[in-house]
């Protein structure tokens, strides 16, 4: 309870300490750290992979005893927890995170439950919750059953045409699968309702963070389904002092996922390889007698993490020369280890616009191919030259 977490802190000032080591563990640590760094405590959250990797421990050593010896020892480090008011913008952030997830479910339940019902709506329409899907599932909720008329609500937009949708909505009208789409229905809009507060929660919150003026330069990205119903970029560009979202690959709300995360200030890392490390993106260092054994990252649930892979993944055809430097690894390398390394190449990106203010200019996929070809041109004369020889430029190919 509140008053014995407050009893404990008491006891803890009275005992003089000052420095308190606390083991993260699901959610139940929070409570705690924040009772005792209200009372002036300085709170060190650690790592339980930490305390599991020191040789030595006794079976009959509680967890107690054990931290406050490694504490003591110095074999332990605080996590990095960012400040209060990003935590804030942090809550809300996961919850319009985990409400999207949960309407996707609801999603999947709707496309069942019109294939056992033999409407092969997916087959006609890209986004089953588009314009035209939605409009056609709230008219079979309602009541309607012609093919022909539910054909009509298709959008100007949609490639296949009305007779090939009339075609997919001709199936069996069960009533157990129409009670099922009916509830799925009201669950999904019931959730895009939760969303929209959501929405409504982060604008208030990010308004007092807008403390820079920042030029946004032209048109934004095309917006996406799952955006923010306000304008998050020029919001979050006020907060960070740049606009992440010029970074090719990074969407409005992949930057609000970032900045909602670790915040704007990150004075904690040193230099921008413990930030790359902190996410996991670095490479392994499994090394013994001078081989390296294995180079691989390290398992991590970071969020940010997460959202620099996914970012990553959309640059597989973009235009730019991030685009084409990630197909340049493609060509040796795997595509999960290339995603990898342009994670990693963003998150770089990322550091050096918050810590330094550098807007971001994409120079072009032609200008990044043109580098590479004098990169290989200077490497191949010094191969040359080290050998002897002396590479001329022709104007003509030789068959």
């Amino acid at each position: 309870m509140t008053d014995d977490l407050n009893a404990m802190a008491d006891w803890l000032l009275a005992c003089s300490v000052d420095t308190v080591a606390l083991e993260s563990t699901g959610v139940y640590w929070i409570p705690v750290y924040e009772v005792l760094e209200q009372r002036g405590l300085t709170v060190w959250l650690v790592d339980a992979r930490q305390m599991k990797y020191v040789p030595g421990r006794k079976s009959d050593v509680m967890d107690c005893q054990w931290l406050q010896k490694l504490m003591s020892l110095g074999l332990l480090r605080a996590a990095w927890r960012p400040a209060g008011e990003v935590c804030v913008v942090r809550a809300v952030v996961r919850q319009r995170e985990l409400l999207l997830t949960e309407q996707a479910s609801w999603v999947l339940r709707m496309q069942k439950a019109l294939v056992q019902m033999n409407l092969q709506l997916t087959e006609v329409l890209t986004d089953v919750m588009g314009a035209t899907g939605q409009a056609i599932i709230s008219a079979i909720v309602a009541g309607e059953r012609a093919p022909k008329v539910l054909a009509q609500h298709r959008h100007g937009r949609v490639k296949a045409s009305a007779a090939e949708i009339e075609r997919a909505l001709t199936g069996n009208w069960r009533d157990e699968h129409l009670f099922v789409l009916g509830q799925a229905l009201t669950m999904f809009d019931s959730l895009a309702q939760r969303i929209l507060e959501c929405d409504a929660k982060i604008e208030a919150l990010l308004a007092p963070l807008s403390r820079h003026e920042v030029e946004l330069g032209g048109p934004g990205k095309q917006r996406s389904k799952n955006a923010p119903q306000f304008d998050a970029r020029a919001a979050l560009a006020r907060w960070a002092g740049v606009d992440l979202t010029r970074i090719n690959g990074l969407s409005v709300a992949t930057v609000m996922t970032i900045l909602s995360e670790i915040g704007t200030d990150l004075s904690r890392f040193a230099n921008v390889k413990q930030f790359c490390s902190w996410l996991g993106l670095c490479p392994g260092t499994r090394i013994s007698g001078g081989k390296i054994l294995s180079a691989r990252t390290r398992r991590s649930a970071n969020r940010v993490r997460q959202a620099l892979k996914l970012a990553a993944m959309s640059l597989s055809r973009n235009d730019s020369a991030l685009g084409a430097f990630y197909r340049r690894l493609c060509t040796r390398m795997d595509k999960p280890r290339a995603n990898t390394a342009v994670a990693h190449k963003l998150a770089r990106m990322v550091y050096f616009m918050l810590t330094r203010g550098e807007a971001f200019v994409d120079q072009g996929h032609q200008r990044y191919e043109d580098q590479q070809q004098q990169r290989s041109v200077a490497a191949l004369k010094r191969r040359a030259r080290a050998l002897g020889f002396r590479l001329e430029p022709t104007t003509s190919v030789e068959p």
